[in-house]
């Protein structure tokens, strides 16, 4: 509950400082890049992990490497992405884990709509280092890979994001023991793209 609430507060402050109406900002551009800092909260879905929450603070550097291409209304953009995680907060049944990631990969296929509003999907991967067991009985270094289906907003002064992610944390057989986190998780960003070549 103690999260829920602390994920709300800072959505809340984010759209009050950054939210401007009228004409949107450039979206992704070939050649440009996109500077983001997000959030975002789950539960675990699987076993005996479904009690498990996580919470994590990011920041993103991504390269828009494509002019739009594909067919129809899968035409859009290739975007590459890294992300650093300084915050992560597992909260586990047992007790309380911090820890920081990084993310050094992650593929956007941003749709090419024309509009304010620019769907995206994404796939990605990185490495939990944390200060205790996740989950207990295991080990304190995980891998992450995880998917998303979301939506950029193009606002005057900056692109607002919201996805629903699926997250796995596993040990890769590191430890004896290997049940991993299944996480479906709610991120919102704010960031902003640089103009391409034109």
């Amino acid at each position: 509950m103690r999260m829920s609430v602390i994920l709300v507060a800072a959505c809340g402050i984010f759209f009050a400082c950054f939210s401007a109406p009228a004409h949107a900002q450039q979206g992704p551009d070939v050649d440009g890049n996109e500077l983001q800092i997000w959030t975002g909260g789950g539960h675990g879905t699987n076993g005996r992990t479904q009690h498990t929450t996580v919470w994590n603070l990011g920041f993103r550097y991504g390269w828009v490497l494509s002019e739009p291409r594909g067919p129809g209304f899968l035409r859009g953009r290739l975007e590459y992405a890294v992300d650093a995680v300084p915050a992560y907060i597992v909260v586990q049944p047992t007790n309380t884990v911090y820890g920081a990631a990084i993310n050094p990969v992650g593929l956007v296929w941003n749709l090419d709509t024309h509009g304010r509003v620019v769907p995206y999907v994404e796939l990605g991967g990185g490495v939990l280092f944390t200060s205790a067991q996740v989950p207990s009985g295991t080990t304190r270094v995980n891998f992450t890979t995880d998917g998303a289906l979301g939506l950029r907003f193009l606002r005057k002064r900056a692109t607002w994001s919201a996805d629903l992610r699926f997250m796995h944390i596993s040990n890769a057989s590191l430890a004896q023991v290997n049940p991993g986190i299944n996480t479906l998780q709610l991120r919102v960003g704010v960031g902003w793209f640089t103009r391409g070549r034109h």
